[in-house]
């Protein structure tokens, strides 16, 4: 995805999918729901009852978005191919999908309206469960409880992704969770301690203040203010460090608008509006980049930026999230591989086939850890793949996946959620660039999204 970018901005362009889920259209997958209501294909069962009657060796043909490009695409072409080879009987239509991955989302809803849509896609995490709403899902629920698979091993935060209403709608793509990733030349330049573990918010505001210096475009920090997923999931793990939670227990009312939700506003507020020492990011691409070429100081990212870190050669460090009284609690933005019902029992059972195939420990491990990502499962932190992956993503790649442990909560996989994001990013977006405050933002961001939910 390209963008405009001011002529003093660095140009940035990630040989990687772009991770950031951006919010697409609901209306579009509305109508989705419209036609399987009205005759569309409904779910069957994805079931192994369903399709362990079928012919083993009947040709079947599946399409596969992929959602990625460059030499993602490449390298999961060539799994493909493998798989086929293996198995003469399936033809695997491998591709990206859509030109970026954000777009896959409007595709595979008009696809529903057309009855043309893949059998496999990849999803982003905020997508999965108005996808699993569609009636055109299969559902993996019998197939994945099998030993084998080692669904337990996933983290719980990207198995809840995955599931809609019990029901398993695909297999977790990719793992990750939030860390502060730092440029040690910004803070040696500053004179400031690299962050460690044990930092509190006090102390990342303090050395993003001390490292912020106009004369020389220097920012301690840098933010989204997009208003998508980006800047919303960011926020997250302060509301919950403060004792916050998003929704109701039954899910029915947005409650992110607490004195907790405030109060982590407000965190973030002082150092974009009282201090300016965080540079404000309207695309969502331009301030790690920023913090690539020592114009930013420290950011909150994810392991998906170890492959730039590295191939950029950044002297860079990482460090689990500054915490509030003690809890350093992160957020995991899990994506999906989201399998779709046909209506067919051969190409169902193909289609599930080929996704526990894809997403083994043993395949994983050529896929996740080939591309820098984290593994899908903690046991293949054992696995010599594991140890090659952190020696060569290292420093960042044994934090991360340490990191997992402090993901101890969800976001939410409800069907409204998509609508309420965009909420809440528009709220903070808002205040961070002070035009409200935290509270006002919140209070209306969340009447906007309690309507959403009903």
């Amino acid at each position: 995805m390209t963008t405009q970018r001011p002529a003093s901005m660095p140009t940035y362009t990630s040989p990687k999918f772009k991770r950031t889920a951006v919010i697409a259209s609901a209306a579009v997958l509305a109508l989705g729901l419209a036609a399987c209501s009205s005759g569309g294909s409904t779910t069957t069962s994805g079931s192994p009852s369903a399709a362990t009657s079928v012919d083993a060796n009947a040709p079947v043909t599946l399409t596969w978005w992929t959602g990625q490009t460059a030499d993602a695409e490449k390298l999961l072409e060539g799994l493909a191919a493998e798989y086929m080879k293996a198995h003469p009987n399936v033809t695997i239509k491998a591709s990206p999908g859509a030109p970026t991955t954000d777009d896959l989302k409007q595709k595979v809803a008009a696809g529903f309206v057309a009855g043309d849509y893949p059998d496999i896609s990849y999803a982003f995490g905020s997508w999965a469960t108005e996808l699993g709403m569609s009636g055109h899902t299969l559902d993996l629920a019998q197939r994945v409880a099998d030993p084998a698979v080692a669904w337990n091993e996933i983290p719980e935060a990207a198995r809840k992704t995955a599931t809609v209403e019990n029901r398993v709608i695909g297999v977790p793509a990719l793992v990750d969770n939030l860390g502060l990733i730092y440029n040690k030349s910004v803070f040696d330049a500053a004179g400031v301690s690299y962050p460690t573990n044990d930092w509190t918010w006090d102390d990342y505001r303090a050395a993003a203040k001390k490292m912020t210096d106009p004369a020389k475009g220097v920012f301690g920090s840098g933010f989204s203010v997009s208003g998508s997923e980006d800047t919303t999931w960011h926020f997250w793990p302060l509301l919950w460090q403060n004792g916050g939670s998003v929704l109701s227990e039954d899910g029915s009312t947005a409650t992110f608008n607490s004195d907790a939700g405030v109060k982590a506003l407000d965190t973030l507020r002082v150092m974009a509006v009282d201090d300016k020492s965080m540079y404000l990011d309207q695309t969502d691409e331009k301030y790690p980049a920023l913090m690539y070429d020592g114009k930013v100081g420290m950011i909150i990212g994810g392991p998906w930026l170890l492959y730039d870190l590295k191939t950029k050669k950044v002297n860079y460090g990482v460090a689990q999230l500054p915490g509030t009284n003690g809890d350093h609690q992160t957020v995991s933005g899990p994506d999906v591989w989201v399998a779709f019902d046909h209506n067919d029992a051969a190409r169902a059972k193909a289609t599930e086939d080929f996704l526990l195939w894809l997403t083994s420990p043993q395949v994983d491990e050529r896929w996740n850890l080939a591309y820098g990502n984290l593994p899908l499962r903690s046991s293949e932190a054992q696995s010599p793949a594991f140890q090659k992956w952190v020696t060569e993503y290292a420093p960042g790649a044994q934090v991360f996946f340490d990191n997992l442990k402090n993901a101890k909560t969800a976001r939410p996989t409800i069907e409204g959620y998509t609508e309420l994001s965009q909420y809440v990013g528009q709220a903070i977006a808002k205040v961070l660039q002070g035009q409200a405050t935290s509270k006002d933002a919140l209070d209306e961001a969340a009447t906007k999204s309690t309507d959403a939910l009903g």
